[in-house]
């Protein structure tokens, strides 16, 4: 019995959908050619000399809709029956898939309804009504991706329209492999190591699939994000589990269940499932930027930031990182490169009682800040009844070393000093 695609109602009676197989991703392929772009397939210099492999990155983020998504939306619309466009289309997503769907029908001729969360930048819903024009509309609703999904089938429901999942429909899993048919294509032949980034598993399923038929020869790696890693919590579960936490800074790949599709297609692919912190997903975005002059989302940064830190490769090896996706607002950088700090060791928070007397600060700066540390942030509230009064400050150092130096100095002022460490709730409010 095939499944019912997460995203769609289990109410409305439809035809069995045909399984995800090889033949499917490359009839695919034949199906999108002329309709997404056959992206760029580059060398990292950057990435090969820290490796000492061969890394390429698949540049997705150069699709017209600035990632892969537009595969499996435009592969899953150009099936539907006349009668089925007719009523319309509907989605979930997080931003990208939005995107992928709107310029699918604009291109079909198709009227399409895109649900996406809150925590959607507005670049991207910005993006998905000038992709999909008169004939799309976007909606605003819940906090996360699930709570889109449940307002996508709710409108399915009522409507009738067609709903097109992000990743839960062997059609748009297919659509989304086709990136492993021309990564082989490009390469002249088949990579050592092929690293995708996981969200609801689409992706993997896909190029897990064509890789293991065509190519079983490849390693397979998944890139979860360490907050929103719910592919690896259906696989150790047997089954998609809910995420009772979910971390939505990469609102890409910020699925609080994975899909029931996909988990046995992922299964099947034998690839090995790896979580990256958020923090390190940024470092990997300032230097795709800084380095390599590429703007990446922080899900298109997934999987090249793990390598070298969760996954090893061998030197002289080819390696394929997907960059998946570019739709970054450029609003975020500070949040990104606070976090990067953070995560680097370079970025610290103290809570400072200061006596409420001329010089406090200066004593502070003199006896306890190093010649290399920077004050990035200070608020303190003086308040005429009290002797001291608490200060927040943030302290950039040059090297992760200099942070010990700097508390001992602290402890020897006698000054009472609170660390914030990263993960408190206090520390969560501060990013």
């Amino acid at each position: 019995m095939t499944p019912v695609p997460h995203g769609a109602s289990s109410t409305e009676p439809r035809a069995a959908l045909p399984p995800v197989t090889a033949d499917a991703v490359e009839e695919a392929a034949r199906r999108l050619a002329g309709a997404v772009q056959r992206t760029p397939l580059q060398l990292s210099r950057r990435l090969s000399e820290a490796t000492g492999a061969r890394v390429h990155l698949k540049r997705e983020d150069l699709q017209a809709v600035r990632s892969y998504k537009v595969r499996g939306a435009h592969n899953l619309i150009a099936q539907l029956s006349e009668a089925e466009l007719a009523r319309g289309v509907v989605c979930a997503s997080a931003g990208n898939h939005g995107q992928g769907v709107a310029a699918a029908c604009r291109e079909l001729g198709v009227r399409g309804r895109v649900m996406v969360p809150r925590t959607t930048p507005r670049q991207k819903r910005e993006r998905i009504a000038a992709l999909g024009g008169a004939g799309v509309e976007v909606v605003v609703v819940g906090d996360v991706y699930d709570d889109a999904v449940t307002a996508a089938r709710e409108e399915a429901a009522r409507t009738g329209a067609v709903v097109v999942p992000a990743f839960d429909d062997p059609r748009t899993a297919a659509g989304q492999g086709t990136v492993a048919c021309e990564v082989v294509e490009q390469l002249g032949r088949a990579p050592d190591v092929l690293v995708v980034p996981v969200g609801g598993g689409g992706l993997l399923a896909g190029t897990g699939t064509w890789m293991r038929e065509r190519h079983p020869g490849t390693r397979l790696v998944g890139v979860e994000p360490a907050g929103a890693a719910s592919m690896a919590a259906a696989v150790a579960a047997g089954r998609p589990v809910p995420l009772v936490d979910v971390e939505t800074f990469v609102d890409g790949a910020a699925v609080r269940t994975a899909g029931a599709v996909t988990l046995p297609l992922v299964r099947a692919s034998g690839a090995e499932l790896v979580a990256v912190p958020e923090g390190r997903v940024c470092t990997e975005m300032l230097r795709l930027y800084q380095v390599d002059g590429v703007i990446a989302e922080p899900a298109g940064a997934l999987a090249s930031a793990a390598l070298g830190s969760v996954v090893s490769v061998e030197p002289g090896q080819d390696v394929v990182c997907v960059l998946s996706g570019g739709n970054n607002d450029v609003s975020r950088y500070g949040e990104v490169l606070e976090r990067s700090l953070v995560h680097e060791g370079l970025k610290h928070y103290f809570l400072v009682q200061l006596a409420q007397e001329p010089g406090a600060l200066r004593r502070f700066l003199d006896e306890v800040l190093g010649p290399d540390d920077d004050i990035t942030r200070f608020e303190y509230v003086k308040r005429n009844s009290r002797e001291t009064g608490p200060a927040l400050i943030g302290v950039e150092v040059a090297r992760p070393g200099d942070l010990p130096p700097l508390v001992q100095r602290m402890a020897a002022s006698g000054l009472d000093v609170e660390r914030l460490e990263p993960g408190s709730q206090v520390f969560q409010y501060l990013l």
